[in-house]
């Protein structure tokens, strides 16, 4: 037989009916999971469709009613990019211009962002301002500009002259800027009373607390040059400096029919190392976009 400890009180009895409950609260919210699914299966099904189409024939791909698996699984579309199409060039263009640009606004956007900042010197705020105001420019504004100085500096169809004019931009400073000011100017200062300088803070100290917004800045910076198209299809001139973009355009402009099963592995291999640099970053990318701009 139980006893009750003075001052003490038994505990409230569970209602028997609360499994019940939620369990009808579990199947009063499925239509609130249908919507996101079918979302989801919009949003997937064309990579899926593009990645199997990558294994087919052009007849298959053209046949109706289409087929989802291929029929007879083949790699002659892959060995076809690589073999004549010269796409080991086209490939490799691009992953020297992204990789490029990337590491050029991750140090400079990082050095810019760091000295609006935390540093004083005259004209911080004005510099912001325009900042600020390159920010709601479009970038059609600054294209014939930028080209005409590109062709008066002898850059066009060079690598040079895809990577140069964006090593650094407006949104990474920006980005790089609201982040580094979250970080407490005291841990700065205790490491100047130390001795230590701007450089040896600025790499030591700053950058190691970086990582989510650098992750950030590097995946959306690798996304926007890998992807580019416009400024590559003009300042390369010749086959041999296009990028995977622009090959992947002259292939859907065949002088005869477009070879789409050929066309689909050229979108794979464009979409792949998109993807592989998210996976090894996604981790930091949603921590850099929701604690920058919080102090």
């Amino acid at each position: 037989m139980s006893t009750l400890t003075p001052g003490r009180t038994m505990p409230a009895p569970v209602p028997a009916d609360r499994p019940e409950r939620a369990e009808r609260r579990s199947l009063g919210s499925w239509w609130i999971y249908v919507p996101l699914v079918i979302g989801l299966l919009l949003l997937v099904g064309p990579f899926i469709w593009m990645i199997l189409g990558s294994f087919k024939t052009t007849g298959e791909l053209r046949q109706v009613p289409p087929t989802w698996l291929p029929e007879q699984w083949t790699t002659a579309n892959y060995e076809d990019l690589f073999s004549r199409q010269n796409f080991l060039r086209f490939f490799l263009n691009s992953t020297i211009v992204a990789f490029f640009v990337t590491v050029g606004n991750v140090v400079f956007c990082s050095m810019l962002g760091y000295a609006l900042a935390k540093l004083s010197f005259p004209g911080k705020r004005v510099l912001f301002a325009v900042v600020l105001i390159t920010l709601m420019v479009p970038g059609v504004v600054t294209f014939m500009p930028l080209f005409v100085l590109v062709a008066n500096l002898n850059l066009v169809n060079t690598h040079a002259g895809m990577i140069l004019p964006f090593l650094a931009g407006a949104f990474g400073v920006f980005l790089m800027r609201q982040f580094i000011g979250g970080i407490p100017d005291e841990l700065l200062d205790a490491a100047r009373v130390d001795g230590a300088g701007e450089h040896y803070i600025f790499w030591r100290i700053v950058m190691p607390l970086c990582g989510p917004a650098l992750a950030t800045l590097t995946i959306l910076t690798f996304l926007g040059s890998w992807n580019s198209f416009l400024w590559p299809l003009v300042v390369a001139t010749g086959e041999d400096m296009f990028t995977l973009p622009v090959a992947v355009a002259f292939l859907a402009t065949g002088q005869t029919e477009t070879n789409v099963a050929l066309l689909m592995a050229g979108s794979v291999i464009v979409i792949v190392p998109v993807l592989i640099v998210f996976i090894l970053l996604q981790r930091h990318f949603t921590q850099g976009i929701a604690m920058t701009g919080f102090k």
